[in-house]
């Protein structure tokens, strides 16, 4: 064009530059947006588009992601969870244990230490991991699996977007603590999803404070069975906003700034009962065959400390923080220094020592709910504190159980001092 008229080619620049003044955009962009307009235009006077309905996915999607309803049905969802997970658990265990009934007559007449350890360690272990364990976990698997492979569960962290926020992750952070309610080595793994160092390492600081299966067997078997749910789910809504609350104080300590979310959200579908069963099985079958045998040898090992009188030295020197503080019973320290290893030592070890899985005896009401909070929130088991060291390193790990023992300490001493008023 330029070798047959200059002139045009130098008023096209000069349109170009001043077209490029008026939009504050490139020519090419404008002319480009221009031409799709012009045939969005032709398109529409041509074409006519029938009325498309909505689908019942499309209209349950829009009720889940509302801006008010999803929250509420988020909301639902989590709890609904753990209710389903107390109240059926509750009924199965109750069944289980009528069943176990016809051993007690079993009791052996010959006393002695070796009857003892084998009696009131292995069996009481055995009899505990059948009546706590089997119960509550397969349930809370079962209806976990439902919500993932239905849909829910990616809508449920969508909502929570905002929310998430406060504590310095977004959304898909959600997902990870969910899975620690199942257990916290794989709830940190999955940690990976999140985009930064960051927030990985606040959602996995996170994890740590909720309760895993373990720490809700120790919950259920303290406050569950003999206080009613309604106390073990008030446990759960302390813990809640426990979370919130150290997150905040963790996103301040912690530099950086949180990102946006991205998720991909798959259309609403009803749950395949396979999938939801070999799901179920295979997150059950790694609790149980980990947590049988622990509680079988745990049990022995603590009755056989017992019984040798190698727990009250230990159990003195730590009164001044179980037994003041905490307001629990002494042999509380020994129960929370096994907890390290396994969160059940706690529950299956006042089982053994005091020969009886009728806890109500040894522990008064406000005990039992002060010694289930600190089991809460006190330093991860051994299993989670290797995993914190592989993925953050010995520094993180040791910061974060740290945080943890003092979290626990305080706040299990000033809940035990409230107890005390309202009970």
């Amino acid at each position: 064009v330029k070798s047959k008229s200059a002139k045009i080619v130098h008023i096209s620049y000069i349109l170009s530059q001043e077209l490029s003044t008026i939009h504050d955009e490139p020519c090419f962009s404008i002319v480009a947006s221009e031409r799709y307009a012009y045939a969005s235009m032709i398109t529409s006077s041509a074409m006519k588009q029938n009325e498309v309905k909505n689908t019942f996915s499309e209209k349950l999607d829009w009720v889940t992601t509302h801006k008010v309803f999803g929250y509420f049905i988020a909301i639902g969802v989590i709890t609904g969870l753990l209710l389903w997970t107390f109240i059926v658990g509750d009924f199965l265990s109750g069944l289980i244990s009528e069943g176990l009934s016809f051993i007690e007559p079993l009791d052996p007449q010959v006393s002695g230490p070796i009857v003892s350890v084998i009696w009131n360690g292995v069996f009481n272990g055995f009899v505990a991991g059948v009546t706590l364990v089997i119960p509550f976990v397969i349930p809370f698997y079962f209806l976990l699996a439902m919500i993932e492979d239905s849909g829910i569960l990616t809508r449920v962290a969508f909502m929570m977007d905002s929310v998430m926020h406060k504590i310095g992750l977004h959304g898909k952070a959600l997902i990870p603590l969910i899975l620690g309610y199942g257990c916290s080595v794989p709830a940190i793994h999955s940690c990976k999803i999140m985009e930064s160092r960051r927030e990985r390492l606040l959602a996995a600081f996170a994890i740590t404070f909720v309760p895993c299966a373990a720490r809700t067997l120790v919950i259920l078997g303290l406050v569950g069975v003999f206080l009613g749910p309604i106390w073990a789910l008030t446990l759960y809504a302390v813990d809640l906003i426990l979370i919130f609350l150290l997150g905040r104080i963790a996103m301040k300590v912690v530099p950086g700034k949180s990102t946006g979310l991205i998720m991909e959200m798959h259309s609403f579908k009803v749950p395949s009962l396979s999938v939801v069963s070999k799901q179920t099985w295979t997150r059950t079958k790694s609790i149980i065959f980990m947590v049988f045998p622990i509680y079988i040898i745990g049990s022995a090992i603590v009755q056989a400390l017992y019984a040798l009188d190698l727990l009250t030295p230990i159990s003195n020197a730590m009164s001044p923080l179980t037994v003041t503080w905490l307001g629990l019973p002494a042999i509380t320290g020994i129960l929370l220094i096994l907890g390290v290893v396994r969160k059940e030592f706690i529950l299956l070890g006042a089982v053994a020592v005091f020969g009886t899985t009728n806890l109500l005896g040894p522990f008064s009401p406000v005990q039992l709910i002060t010694l289930a909070l600190v089991a809460m929130l006190y330093i991860p088991c051994l299993s989670t504190i290797i995993i914190l060291i592989k993925e953050f390193g010995w520094k993180a790990a040791t910061s974060i159980s740290i945080a943890n023992i003092i979290s626990a300490i305080i706040i299990g001493g000033l809940a035990y001092r409230l107890l005390e008023i309202i009970l």
